[in-house]
């Protein structure tokens, strides 16, 4: 990366400063590879202050369009972002930051095909996803890497922040061995989140980047911090490592199957979900109710008048413009909330010709709606 230039210096003039930083421990940052896995909620705050202080070499991976919706929280786009992919959007904004930081967009999904080498080419990981699949497989991919990651998480008033695989130290299977069970888990869509709360826990999970390049302070390996953003408290939780040996087929392998990271999948096989084709082929027949739970305001907008638009905090108060003897299809962005909200219809109405469509709304599922009468 080379020594710092006069006007690098001039820039990080604050931080070199302090007497446990100073030019060597600037070098030392300008030197740091840095992946963000997310460029939403987490990841902007992260992105935004990783380049700023100086880390030579960041990854975005974000496969994900702006919306409308994400700028409430989502402090590095605007509204001339919206339907722009979020990593391009991203290092667009910060090569303005820091046209000294090298930065690498990736477009795609951080899936079993690419995650071990994405890792592979960065020293530190930064966890800023919004679901269980991803975590885990990005926790696997640094256990096979031998990279430390970030991690936090955010529900509504309360984030939550550790650092795992830290020099041996306690991974995230040692938090949770197992996946939640597919309807206890609710998403920022569904839930919500206060804006200000996702910046709060990504400076935290930035501070933790920066503390492991310098190799100054404590790291939060083996600890776990809650916070909580109505009474400004911090409750701070031992995590010990597990005594089996969790990684055993992982590590003899050597590589991920996809098939550990889709844990929605059992669901599909029972009668909650509908496909795609099976959809397409019932929707050109008109024999479904079509039920969108998403908010109002969510891209993309849909003018069909065969659908039924019904947030999933709404549905119980609209329960009687639900169908019960024809076939119904809820849908939402990534299939969880119209999912939850089937169940909540089998469960407590006694609903029986509800299904969601498995994977949520796409560009066929858009395709669908919008090009055939």
């Amino acid at each position: 990366m080379g020594t710092l230039t006069k006007e690098e210096q001039n820039i990080y003039n604050r931080q070199i400063i302090l007497s446990n930083i100073g030019i060597e421990g600037q070098q030392k940052i300008k030197e740091a590879k840095v992946l963000v896995v997310g460029a939403g909620g987490l990841g902007c705050p992260v992105l935004r202050y990783l380049a700023a202080a100086g880390v030579g070499e960041i990854g975005i991976v974000d496969f994900d369009s702006i919306s409308i919706s994400n700028l409430q929280r989502q402090i590095l786009y605007d509204f001339s972002d919206v339907n722009k992919n979020k990593a391009l959007v991203a290092k667009e904004k910060l090569s303005k930051v820091n046209p000294y930081t090298k930065i690498t967009a990736f477009t795609e999904r951080f899936t079993t095909l690419n995650a071990v080498q994405l890792v592979s080419n960065y020293n530190f990981i930064v966890d800023c996803t919004d679901n269980y699949e991803t975590r885990f497989l990005v926790n696997d991919a640094c256990v096979l890497t031998n990279r430390p990651f970030v991690y936090g998480s955010i529900y509504k008033f309360e984030g939550q922040i550790s650092v795992f695989n830290y020099q041996n130290g306690p991974t995230y299977r040692c938090l949770f061995k197992d996946y939640p069970s597919e309807d206890s888990t609710t998403d920022c869509n569904a839930a919500g989140v206060l804006g200000v709360l996702p910046g709060i826990i990504g400076l935290y999970q930035a501070n933790e980047v920066l503390k492991m390049i310098l190799g100054i302070g404590e790291v939060l390996s083996g600890k776990l911090i809650v916070f909580n953003a109505l009474t400004n408290q911090s409750s701070r939780f031992k995590l010990t490592k597990r005594t089996e040996d969790i990684y055993v087929d992982l590590l003899k392998n050597n590589q991920l199957h996809a098939a550990n990271y889709h844990f929605s999948c059992s669901l599909y096989k029972n009668n909650e979900e509908i496909g795609l084709e099976e959809f397409e082929e019932k929707y050109l027949q008109n024999s479904i109710q079509i039920i969108d739970v998403r908010n109002h305001f969510e891209e993309p907008i849909i003018v069909n008048e065969k659908i039924i638009k019904i947030p999933m905090n709404e549905i119980e108060k609209h329960i009687k413009e639900i169908s019960k003897t024809k076939e119904t299809i809820l849908f939402c962005k990534s299939g969880k909330r119209s999912l939850s909200t089937v169940l909540l219809l089998k469960e407590k109405y006694n609903f029986q010709n509800v299904k969601s469509l498995h994977g949520g709304i796409s560009e066929e599922v858009v395709d669908i709606l919008t090009n055939y009468e």
